[in-house]
């Protein structure tokens, strides 16, 4: 089933990010992620774009098949484009297709110093006109709440978004964030821009200040106060900035369902106890907003 059809049925919309280990060795606990995952009952799982090259020699597609047909749930296969050809794209596409997956969420990829970009796709929507072109996927794109760090200025980068829309994104997944007011002001943006697909909040719990510092620093959203002094206060005691982060994430989470957002989509980090927590705190909030 595609991603669109998901939120035609029931909202909102719970999902999953995962993303495939580095060394072989490591799929074994990737399989005790999802199962555990997978108990949870998510709508869909998305599964990262693995190094190594191409979809046919990462472990994206065989994590994403397993997903779907050992555990019975939705998988979305992420799709970049900036480093690959038209013909390799089309070869990545028959190869989601031949390993049932029905879902991609296409993304230009970042710039890599050991790869030349290829001229085929410079943007994420080049490559959603492609694939809308070449097959029947169903297709979800990336937004950025506090814009794309490339973009000038949030305005463009909406108006970036809704080519993405019209090239054929049939869902948005949003950029980690902190503030739910930015991404609410975001919302209204794109409502302005015409922008009339389901939107899912991208929350990603911080239990680790070097990781989300790094990814702050990757993505460009913003702290705010209240994050940082969390940061600070427990960032020396393991457990406590657990606690701390799942109960942020929590509050954060209910806040959003609260204002009838669409979906929520949990970053992970392939930690299973981090959306065990989180979703046994929201799972009553979950069935009250679909009743």
């Amino acid at each position: 089933m595609q991603v669109a059809q998901i939120f035609k049925q029931k909202k909102p919309v719970v999902s999953f990010e995962i993303f495939p280990p580095k060394r072989d060795e490591a799929l074994k606990s990737i399989d005790e992620t999802l199962g555990i995952l997978t108990e949870l009952k998510p709508d869909f799982i998305s599964v990262t774009f693995g190094a190594g090259g191409s979809v046919t020699n990462s472990k994206t597609v065989e994590i994403a098949s397993k997903i779907k047909k050992n555990f019975g749930i939705e998988a979305v296969a992420h799709l970049t484009c900036l480093n690959y050809s038209k013909d390799e794209i089309i070869e990545m596409v028959n190869n989601l297709k031949a390993n049932d997956i029905d879902n991609i969420l296409a993304l230009r990829g970042d710039h890599n110093p050991n790869l030349a970009p290829k001229n085929d796709f410079m943007h994420a929507s080049d490559l959603i006109t492609f694939v809308k072109q070449h097959s029947d996927l169903g297709i979800s794109a990336a937004c950025y709440p506090e814009g794309h760090p490339e973009a000038q200025s949030l305005s463009e980068d909406v108006i970036n978004l809704k080519r993405k829309v019209d090239a054929g994104a049939q869902h948005l997944v949003s950029q980690l964030f902190f503030d739910n007011d930015i991404f609410y002001r975001f919302i209204e943006l794109c409502k302005v821009a015409g922008i009339n697909v389901p939107i899912e909040a991208g929350i990603m719990p911080v239990i680790n200040k070097a990781q989300i510092e790094r990814m702050v620093g990757l993505c460009g959203a913003s702290l705010p106060d209240n994050l940082k002094r969390m940061l600070d206060k427990f960032a020396d005691n393991k457990e406590a900035l657990f606690d701390a982060g799942i109960a942020f994430a929590t509050n954060q989470i209910i806040d959003l369902l609260a204002a009838g957002v669409d979906g929520i989509h949990i970053y992970t980090m392939n930690n299973p106890k981090v959306a065990m927590k989180i979703c046994d705190s929201i799972k009553n909030v979950i069935a009250s907003n679909r009743a």
